[in-house]
């Protein structure tokens, strides 16, 4: 497909984000995000060797908050392997993203390293041998490499307001410590992955930041093809929390949510799609975000499970 019917196709998808009158509710816990205008709404495409492509409000900033999570996990497996895997499963939770409930269960081991507890442990793991500023560091200069893009921040005013009401993430971490699974202060840690949930892109450089996680030539080289598949996989069975089964049967391609209404998705072998709309569904993933991508992979064939048939 050329560029120019699949800019077609990403008009055509913005047009209709841009007439639903069903946004969903931003993420009003976190009070820098519930000031976020939910009438926005962008879908980029990056393609191995290509020029990027957009439409809507593509070079608007926003917190990807726990898309993020994907990014360190990349740099926790680079540093550590699959030593990581002992203190994380791979398994699917069932449960809203910042639930307590199998962490109790299941002796402080969190069931993947996407939901909050995980993602904690992820970064703690990090943090072994690293100030939080250079593990910070690390990061962004993981993200600005799969983005090719340097002016990559973080929103000093989004992680302060999330430490300040982050209540439950800071029982989660002092539980994942009752169990021996932090080894850091919890304060640190968790200092740590607010500033790390805090970094801002727009949906441009989200979606070349992804490019890392499509495989074949012409993407950065951050991480082996062996390990591409593992994050894809679980992007695909966790990604997006106990709504995770229903994006994969919608979409049918792996994906990364935020409740900053970010959705990084992975084409395997072909694309890196990010959309942004600040509105939530009830799962806490963005509502248009989800309806954009399921338009698109209906549209193109862009599914690992293959395309659309009719009556299907």
């Amino acid at each position: 497909m050329g560029t120019g019917p699949l800019q077609g196709i990403l008009d055509e998808i913005a047009a209709e984000a841009r007439d639903s009158l069903e946004r969903g509710k931003v993420a009003d816990y976190i009070p820098e995000l519930a000031c976020i205008d939910p009438d926005q709404f962008a879908i980029a495409i990056a393609r191995p060797g290509q020029p990027t492509l957009t439409a809507g409000d593509a070079g608007v900033a926003f917190s990807i908050q726990s898309v993020s999570k994907l990014f360190m996990l990349a740099l926790a497996l680079g540093r550590l392997g699959d030593r990581l895997w002992t203190r994380v499963g791979r398994e699917p939770s069932g449960q809203a993203f910042d639930s307590m409930l199998l962490l109790e269960l299941e002796k402080g081991r969190p069931r993947n390293p996407f939901i909050n507890a995980g993602a904690i442990v992820t970064t703690d793991a990090v943090l072994e041998g690293a100030s939080p500023r250079e593990a910070l560091g690390a990061l962004l200069r993981f993200i600005r490499a799969a983005a090719g893009d340097e002016a990559i921040h973080i929103n000093d005013r989004v992680a302060a307001s999330e430490t300040a009401t982050g209540h439950r993430n800071l029982a989660l971490a002092h539980y994942l410590r009752s169990h021996g699974n932090l080894s850091n202060p919890p304060e640190m840690t968790l200092g740590t992955y607010f500033h790390q949930c805090a970094v801002e892109l727009n949906c441009a450089q989200l979606a070349d930041a992804g490019r890392f996680l499509v495989g074949g030539p012409g993407v950065p080289r951050l991480v082996s093809q062996a390990r591409i598949r593992r994050i894809n996989a679980l992007m695909m069975t966790c990604g997006h929390y106990d709504g995770s089964g229903d994006y994969a049967f919608r979409v049918g391609l792996p994906g990364k949510s935020g409740v900053g209404g970010g959705i990084l998705s992975i084409v395997p072998g072909v694309a890196s799609v990010a959309v942004w709309s600040p509105g939530l569904n009830h799962y806490g993933n963005s509502k248009l975000g989800t309806e954009a991508m399921e338009r698109l992979t209906a549209r193109t064939g862009w599914s690992v499970f293959g395309p659309e048939v009719a009556g299907g």
